[in-house]
């Protein structure tokens, strides 16, 4: 239990990392980072896994670089939906899943 609420909490760090980096990527608040992260993973879950299943074969003839645009799909969906997270543009939520990839990547690594 303590593990998922660092992850969490790291989540919703590395998000207002990249709103800091990327530009069109914003956040108002730490809270609303929190919000913004459930909403994320939520999506992720549910729409983010069927996009993934449906488009696999694309993704294997991209060698998974096409689950980057899915995920920047995701982005924009959650900011549309989530308080205080907004992505202006299709490139800074391309570039915002590419940072948050990265920074989730190099959380994790650290977690473990």
């Amino acid at each position: 239990m303590f593990r998922l609420l660092v992850k969490w909490l790291l989540q919703a760090l590395a998000l207002l990392i990249t709103a800091n980096i990327v530009p069109g990527f914003r956040i108002s608040n730490f809270p609303a980072a929190l919000i913004a992260v459930l909403v994320i993973g939520l999506l992720n879950v549910t729409l983010g896994a069927l996009l993934k299943l449906i488009t696999l074969p694309l993704a294997i003839l991209t060698l998974g670089l096409f689950f980057l645009v899915i995920n920047a799909f995701i982005l924009k969906l959650a900011g549309a939906v989530a308080p205080g997270f907004y992505v202006q543009t299709w490139a800074a939520a391309l570039v915002g899943a590419l940072v948050l990839a990265l920074l989730n990547m190099l959380f994790s690594l650290v977690l473990d």
